[in-house]
This record gives structure tokens, sequence and C-alpha cells, in this order.
């Protein structure tokens, strides 16, 4: 039941992404950003934490999961640094999720080429 309840939930996440995608001039990179944002928000809220305890994978696999976890990152990094765990705290929480973004974005420009058109 537990897989179940997180593929409906995070395919409802994806689902509004796509209809805010199709329905306003957003290009992905803001609704992308907009995702982030409001998984760090909600977290600030209190929100998002009993969201994830109740949807599990369904809620941290998408990018609003991603926003809570530099949210979580920064309020713990805050609290044992003060101020300078503002700019600490995110990077430490996120590594893992950056590194393999950048790993794995990388081999793949080497396998396929780009094809940039000229306007």
């Amino acid at each position: 039941m537990d897989y179940f309840k997180s593929f409906i939930i995070g395919g409802i996440i994806c689902v509004l992404a796509q209809i805010l995608m199709d329905t306003t001039k957003l290009m992905p990179g803001r609704v992308m950003v907009i995702l982030v944002c409001t998984g760090a928000i909600l977290g600030a809220l209190g929100i998002y934490k009993p969201f994830l305890e109740f949807a599990g994978s369904g809620a941290s696999v998408p990018l609003t999961g991603f926003g809570y976890n530099l949210w979580k990152g920064i309020k713990e990094a805050v609290e044992s640094d003060g101020l300078l765990g503002l700019f600490r705290g995110g990077f430490k929480m996120a590594a893992v999720g950056t590194s393999a973004a950048l790993i794995f974005s990388y081999l793949a420009s080497l396998v396929f080429k780009p094809k940039i058109t000229k306007n």
C-alpha cells in the first residue's frame, strides 16, 4: 500500500506541474524553481514534514522534496552555526543530489550530441 500511496502522491505533484506548464506561459525551468521554492516554504510553515511522513517517496523524490531538504539543511545549520549556517546548510543537505545531477548530465553530454539551432 505504501508504494501505491507514493505513486499516487508523486503523480499528483507531477500532474500539477504539467498543468502549470500547459496552462501558463511559464518555461519548464521556472516551474522547477516554483516547485523547489514551494517545498522550502511548506517546510518552513511546518506543513511538508507531516506530508512527507504520509506520502513517503511520493513527496521526497519530486522537486518539492528537494526544496524541503534545502530548507531542512539550512535550518539545522543555522541552529548549530548561526548566520554562517545560512550559506552552508543547503549545500550540505543537497550535496548528493546536486553531485549526481552534475555527473549524470556530464555523462549524457558525452553520449548524446546536442542539436543547437541557429535563429
